[in-house]
């Protein structure tokens, strides 16, 4: 497993983090949990409406660091997928390793707290979706490699209360993923 840098700096193997993020500091990975994660199960829920709808935008130019315009509304309170471009490649699963490019946001700010992109060489992550917040590993499920997908995690499916790193208490988190390979 390599580095995914969501929660805390850490060894770029088993826990999935890494220093990095447009702001220079370390931020959490979706693999530093905090959190018992258990395996996704069945395909990412499709976005509501209303305040749990995903009404911002994102750039489609899959393999680049996205522009995403995050909506200045209340944070939704569920698990919101939106497929920015459909890959067609293998598709992940349960327990999948995958390799893919991915940012993780503030809702409320709209400020990155990780980016693969910004990482030294701008190299992906390679990571299994078991060791991943419940939330981001949802999101990924049933996505097909080179695809672009947006995923707002709640707090429920994400670091709860507790926080973790520079992401505070109840916080709803937005990630972009661009998913390169499915093992």
């Amino acid at each position: 497993m390599r580095g995914v840098g969501l929660l805390a700096c850490a060894a770029l193997v088993a826990s999935l983090t890494a220093c990095g993020g447009s702001s220079g500091t370390a931020g959490p990975s979706p693999t530093d949990t905090g959190l018992s994660v258990g395996a996704p199960s069945g395909p990412p829920p499709s976005p509501g409406g209303g305040a749990d709808a995903i009404a911002g935008s994102v750039t489609n130019n899959v393999g680049t660091l996205p522009t995403i315009v995050v909506p200045k509304s209340a944070s939704p309170t569920k698990l919101l997928t939106k497929e920015i471009v459909a890959g067609k490649g293998p598709v992940a699963g349960e327990g999948s390793t995958v390799t893919a490019h991915f940012i993780g946001l503030h809702w409320t700010t709209g400020k990155p707290f990780y980016s693969s992109w910004d990482k030294a060489g701008s190299a992906p992550d390679t990571f299994s979706l078991s060791g991943v917040i419940l939330g981001f590993a949802k999101g990924v499920s049933g996505m097909r490699a080179g695809g672009r997908r947006e995923i707002v995690v709640p707090p429920t499916l994400a670091y709860g209360s507790k926080g973790s790193g520079q992401v505070g208490p109840n916080e709803t988190l937005l990630f972009v993923v661009d998913l390169i390979k499915v093992f």
